[in-house]
């Protein structure tokens, strides 16, 4: 037999830790004794038995206090410490399958981390742009109709002019705002429309505008205007626009007296791209002028902005002011209008309330994401641990050779510790790529403009910190495990890992796919729940349906010439206008009075004002009665009411109301038709109670049916033709309904969408490390398999023998998540009146497909050590 030479380092620790007189006797003995081993008992024993030899030789030297006290010298050395990633890279480049697995999987798991830690960042940071962000406020009041608590931000125009005289010491600023809307502004040729408001003289200081030409006193002037940097590109290019002449909404004149920076697109004022002053809107709108000489307290059709003093409290200021609009308003007692300040810094997260006043907004997303985040990175974190420890008993031999010629505990923690934060770091690298490139997308499915954040040292402080945290704690269970085993036992082959070694790593198996499985579930009900609004009957046919802003007055008083134009064309089939578009409703009302009507009911409804034809144009489905008509002339004071509000009336049959007479602000309305409910608000809410008058002087939307035989393009180029002839200054702008209806779920699909990622992301984790663990079982068992097919188990035997522990530990996590997921997703479909019901199918399907997942990853390791050749598998070294 050749004769093998014992390894070099042998020879090296016994020089350092023996006595130089003595090391090499020892060493020789040791050398003839492995040569007698060799030829007596073979290579593989010899080796063993020199190791044994070489422990316990060293045992006396490493107990030495002088050789204890250079250990831990050595242990926190610059040299230690490279050597510790020295090994940590060679471990994981001679196992590069698990390496792939470890990285990747830790890389997924911190990207998507990092995705959804920007998107919180960017919710958090929304208005902060503004100087005065923590001191802003938005006036808004609480109405209680029908036992029903409701929030709005409208407010009456005396209110303002009320907060500057009695409350002046409380406020820097109090201003004065239409609401933004879509509005006509020209120079020359150019002309478009943008969304824009009027405002108080003070509006730019109290949003800290960033000029770039002018002052922010731009507004004082009565026929001004103040641009956003990008519309002035637009109209004037790269000249300077201050002094020159816009014209808005072919009305007006008005000279450029400012020109401030584009509002970010996380700010709540995004779309203002222009401010004129309010004096002006006063001056040149009868109805507001009006509302505010005659002191209408009950007209709420404005929004009031504030600005706290530097000293003022925000909490003691809407105490104060709290029954304002009761003491000016006292007929509307009835119901018990309540005004509050709503900060800024809430406006964005905290905007939501139910009946009972409790937050519902957007701050539960953030929770979710945030927790979802949490989740995915614990998944990617039990994969590395998973597989480090079950990978240990490969590594087992290493640590006993270690602790054998005089290793710490201490500098073994430390070196699989560092192996760990080396697989973090290469995965916190790799994670930063995978943000940089999928930003762009991301951006586009959250509907966000986030950039990532390189210059932030929060963001890298961070960084680092979550890396130290995450390898620590991914590291720390393999590191304290593997440096815990006996070396006597595993040098001499006796080591055992115990029945229970595997429980550990079968309950973060459980953990992941419960996880995964509840992210699974919640993503289906949401689609469900999305579905279920969007097939909701709507009361009315959208199908080529357009509607058209009136935002020049050529358009005014034209209803006649303008409807017969249309319909000459062939283009449109049929035409009307109404106060409101079909898919939105803004306008309530009360003090309605009707024959039987109790005394002590405070009613309050959805009032829209409409032309005869409105109903043709709409498709309104009767139930009772008839649509309007200029063949009857009382139609002229005509109403039209939904379900909802023949219920909310007390009624049951619209006979029952049908020709009787409803009166509202001195005017007497005769009920000629009941109508299905028209959904024109929140698809998840129940249909408000609606009324529906002839009333051609409330005007704002042109609504247009399409001619069905004819192509959209072509009849939208006749129809612009006859709105240039009739309005040539103003640009054909038009929307159509089953666009605008679908913007309604935008939120709630948005959320479906990331969610849906989110919860693929985390299925793609948990099965990576699935795939490793089955790895490693299929390499652990390797021998057992080779037995087994000499004893005759074909592959569909083995197959199911590797197999039938992870599918029992899915089955196990899918009974912990379904009670989980049923639990919390109950509980968010209560916050909706309109919902789906979570059906058992949902649950059927989530665990049959876990199950399919898990069997196709386990399948490929399981079947192809099933197919290894048993003569391989049971060859000894």
């Amino acid at each position: 037999m050749k004769k093998m030479n014992p390894p070099h380092w042998a020879a090296r620790l016994l020089a350092r830790f023996a006595d130089p007189n003595t090391s090499e006797e020892v060493q020789g003995d040791l050398l003839e004794m492995y040569d007698h081993w060799v030829q007596t008992v073979g290579v593989a024993r010899a080796r063993r038995h020199y190791i044994l030899n070489v422990f316990k030789l060293l045992r006396p030297f490493a107990r030495d206090k002088k050789s204890r006290e250079y250990s831990k010298t050595y242990l926190a050395s610059p040299a230690m410490i490279r050597n510790y990633f020295k090994v940590a890279l060679r471990n994981l480049t001679k196992n590069k399958g698990y390496s792939f697995i470890n990285i990747g999987g830790l890389a997924a798991g911190m990207a998507v981390a990092m995705l959804i830690g920007l998107w919180i960042h960017d919710e958090f940071s929304f208005n902060k742009y503004h100087q005065n962000y923590d001191r802003v406020a938005k006036v808004m009041q609480t109405v209680t109709a029908d036992g029903t608590k409701h929030y709005g931000e409208y407010m009456p125009a005396p209110l303002g002019n009320e907060l500057r005289t009695h409350y002046g010491a409380d406020f820097r600023y109090i201003v004065m705002s239409s609401f933004s809307g879509e509005h006509i502004v020209a120079n020359g040729e150019k002309k478009f429309t943008r969304k824009g408001t009027y405002m108080s003289e003070e509006a730019p200081e109290l949003f800290s505008l960033k000029m770039l030409s002018g002052t922010r006193s731009g507004l004082d002037e009565p026929y001004s205007i103040m641009l956003s940097e990008s519309v002035a590109k637009v109209l004037f290019g790269n000249a300077n626009p201050v002094g020159k002449i816009v014209r808005l909404d072919n009305a007006m004149n008005l000279k450029v007296t400012g020109v401030y920076e584009d509002l970010p697109y996380n700010t709540e004022f995004r779309d203002l791209t222009f401010i004129a002053p309010w004096d002006l809107y006063v001056a040149t709108q009868s109805w507001v002028k009006s509302a505010l000489d005659n002191a209408e307290w009950d007209n709420n059709s404005w929004q009031i902005l504030a600005q706290l003093s530097p000293k003022a409290d925000m909490a003691q200021v809407s105490e104060k002011i709290r029954h304002i609009k009761l003491k000016h308003s006292p007929q509307t007692a009835y119901l018990k209008p309540e005004v509050f300040l709503h900060p800024m810094e809430k406006w964005h997260l905290y905007s939501g309330w139910d009946s009972s006043g409790n937050i519902n907004a957007r701050i539960q997303y953030v929770w979710l994401f945030g927790i979802i985040g949490t989740f995915v990175l614990l998944l990617a974190s039990i994969n590395f641990m998973n597989l480090s420890t079950a990978r240990s008993e490969k590594r087992a031999k290493e640590v006993g050779i270690r602790k054998a010629i005089g290793s710490l505990r201490g500098q073994l923690i430390g070196q699989f510790l560092s192996e760990s934060l080396l697989v973090v770091a290469c995965a916190f690298v790799l994670s930063i790529a995978l943000v940089v490139l999928l930003l762009p997308a991301f951006n586009v499915l959250a509907d966000k403009q986030i950039d990532f954040l390189w210059t932030n040292p929060l963001f890298w402080f961070a960084g680092i910190a979550f890396c130290l945290i995450t390898g620590v704690i991914s590291g720390s269970y393999p590191a304290l495990y593997l440096s815990s085993f006996q070396p006597v036992k595993v040098l001499k082959g006796t080591f055992s890992l115990g029945r229970f070694a595997a429980v550990p790593r079968k309950v973060l198996v459980v953990l992941q796919f419960t996880v995964s499985i509840t992210l699974i579930i919640g993503t289906i009900i949401v689609y469900r729940q999305i579905q279920h609004a969007k097939n909701r009957p709507i009361g009315y046919d959208r199908n080529g349906l357009i509607t058209v802003n009136i935002n020049t007055p050529e358009l005014y008083n034209q209803y006649n010439v303008l409807r017969g134009s249309l319909l000459e064309t062939g283009a449109a089939v049929e035409m009307s206008t109404s106060s409101t578009a079909p898919t939105q409703n803004s306008s309530n009302n009360g003090g309605f009075e009707w024959e039987g009507k109790d005394p002590n009911f405070k009613d309050n409804f959805c009032t829209v004002g409409v032309t005869h034809d409105f109903g043709k144009t709409v498709g309104w489905q009767f139930v009772g009665g008839r649509d309007f008509s200029r063949s009857f002339s009382t139609d002229s004071t005509g109403m039209v009411m939904n379900e909802a509000a023949l219920k909310y009336m007390g009624y049951k049959q619209p006979a029952e109301m049908i020709g009787k007479y409803m009166k509202w602000n001195g005017v007497t309305y005769t009920v000629v038709g009941v109508i299905k409910d028209m959904l024109m608000d929140s698809p998840f809410e129940p249909v408000r109670p609606a009324l529906f008058m002839v009333n051609y002087g409330w005007a704002n939307v042109i609504n247009i049916k399409l001619n069905p035989a004819m192509s959209a393009r072509e009849s939208l180029d006749k129809i612009e033709s006859v709105f240039q002839k009739l309005s040539p200054g103003s640009p054909f702008d038009f929307k159509f309904a089953d666009q605008q209806f679908a913007t309604k779920f935008s939120t709630e699909e948005r959320i479906a969408r990331l969610a849906s990622v989110f919860a693929a992301l985390a299925v793609m984790i948990s099965c990576l490390g699935l795939f490793g663990l089955a790895s490693f079982t299929a390499e652990q068992r390797t021998k057992e398999i080779g037995i087994r097919k000499v004893l005759g188990a074909t592959v569909p035997n083995l197959w199911a023998l590797l197999s039938k522990d992870f599918v029992l530990l899915v089955i196990v996590s899918c009974a912990i998540s379904i009670p989980l997921a049923w639990y919390f997703l109950n509980n968010w479909l209560l916050s909706y009146q309109y919902r789906t019901e979570i059906s058992w199918w949902i649950f059927a399907v989530s665990t049959l497909g876990a199950l399919v997942i898990t069997l196709l990853t386990v399948s490929y390791q399981a079947i192809r050590a099933a197919l290894l050749d048993p003569v391989k598998s049971l060859k000894t070294e």
